[in-house]
């Protein structure tokens, strides 16, 4: 770090003695001297050479002295900037004064260069830290904006517009996601296979922030692509786990509700890839879901999963939810736990799907007094209405 150094100082013999005394720093391009005569002759100077990192400065001085020199530094706000000040060894109270007014050190003559050398690489170690201190807080600012911007992106590619099929009134779905970070590794997605087929997907992948997040857009895509081809939800996690294997970094998976409800039946076909299994609310009883032969997704190639089917009558609703629901933590480090997802969903009324989405999260959330989130939260409601 090639350092740019200003003296400031009204006796001329001094330049040379500066110049002999740090003649190999100079030869070597580690110090780099300029020479002012005055206060604003310093000040003059920085504005035509901003990369003045240090100031060695006399108080006592012509047209303006070290002390009005330090305000107007001062002024300038730039942590960059170091001043040592000199002065007579009995001018204490200009010292201190000068120390007040930002001064980092101070010397006093007779100059000894040797203590000279070691406040000037005491002071340069300081600029050297702020230096780096500097360059880490542009740093996280950057990482900062580009995880918003990546925040920004996984929102919108999850589903945001309610309803999402106009004059399909066979039936009703809403979600929400709440990421624990700024970005998650939860999503939740829905799709119209043909005229008589809604997919409807939730996932949780392993992990958190932006490594998760990556890992939830290959997998959210891949799932909407391949159920899109119309094939059955066992194929279409069979060919999706495979792809996921062969592309899989770091050890990473995901979990994963897919099913295919057939909206002029009621009918569900459906693949349980090692998640949370999803409550059926049918009237005042709350039916959890049978698993299926699945493990999760990108951890075992060529497995072949199994799926099974059940049937919504009408005014029937499906709650699929993540771990971050029933896993919420409180001040008093308890879990918000099935039991008490399962007592609300037994005591919420069937007949507003997005009141049983919106209410759960405000459960959740009131439970946590104000906990930090642990985990990302995601919800996905389905009413069959027939």
């Amino acid at each position: 770090m090639n350092v740019k150094i200003m003296v400031v100082d009204d006796e001329v013999d001094l330049e040379p003695l500066i110049r002999q005394k740090f003649r190999r720093q100079i030869r070597d391009g580690v110090y780099d001297f300029v020479f002012a005569h005055n206060g604003l002759e310093a000040l003059s100077m920085l504005i035509e050479q901003p990369d003045i990192r240090l100031i060695m400065s006399d108080i006592n001085m012509p047209e303006m002295d070290g002390l009005t020199l330090l305000t107007r530094l001062k002024e300038l706000k730039n942590p960059w900037l170091k001043t040592v000040i000199v002065s007579a060894y009995g001018d204490m109270e200009n010292i201190r004064t000068a120390m007040n007014r930002g001064a980092f050190d101070f010397l006093t003559k007779p100059i000894s260069f040797d203590d000279l050398e070691i406040t000037f690489n005491k002071t340069l170690d300081e600029i050297r830290m702020i230096w780096q201190s500097m360059q880490e807080h542009d740093q996280l600012v950057s990482i900062q904006q580009d995880l918003q911007i990546a925040r920004e992106i996984q929102q919108a590619i999850l589903p945001k517009t309610f309803p999402p099929f106009p004059g399909r009134n066979e039936f009703s779905i809403f979600g929400s996601m709440i990421a624990a970070k700024e970005v998650g590794g939860d999503f939740f997605d829905f799709f119209l296979i043909d005229n008589e087929r809604l997919g409807f997907v939730i996932g949780d992948v392993s992990g958190k922030g932006v490594p998760a997040a990556i890992f939830m857009a290959v997998s959210r895509t891949l799932i909407r692509a391949t159920g899109l081809k119309g094939i059955s939800a066992s194929e279409c996690m069979s060919y999706v786990n495979s792809l996921l294997c062969n592309e899989s970094v770091s050890c990473m998976f995901v979990t994963v509700f897919y099913g295919i409800l057939n909206i002029l039946t009621g009918e569900i076909e459906y693949v349980n890839a090692g998640h949370n299994p999803p409550y059926i609310l049918s009237g005042k009883n709350v039916i959890k879901l049978d698993m299926t032969s699945g493990i999760i997704l990108g951890c075992m190639d060529d497995f072949e999963f199994g799926s099974k089917k059940i049937t919504l009558n009408p005014g029937d609703q499906l709650f699929l939810y993540t771990d971050g629901v029933t896993e919420a933590f409180n001040v008093n480090d308890e879990q918000f736990s099935d039991e008490r997802l399962v007592s609300y969903l037994e005591g919420h009324p069937p007949d507003s799907i997005d009141m049983l989405v919106k209410e759960s999260f405000r459960l959740v959330t009131e439970f946590a007094e104000g906990a930090p989130q642990s985990d990302d939260i995601t919800v996905l409601a389905i009413k069959y209405n027939g």
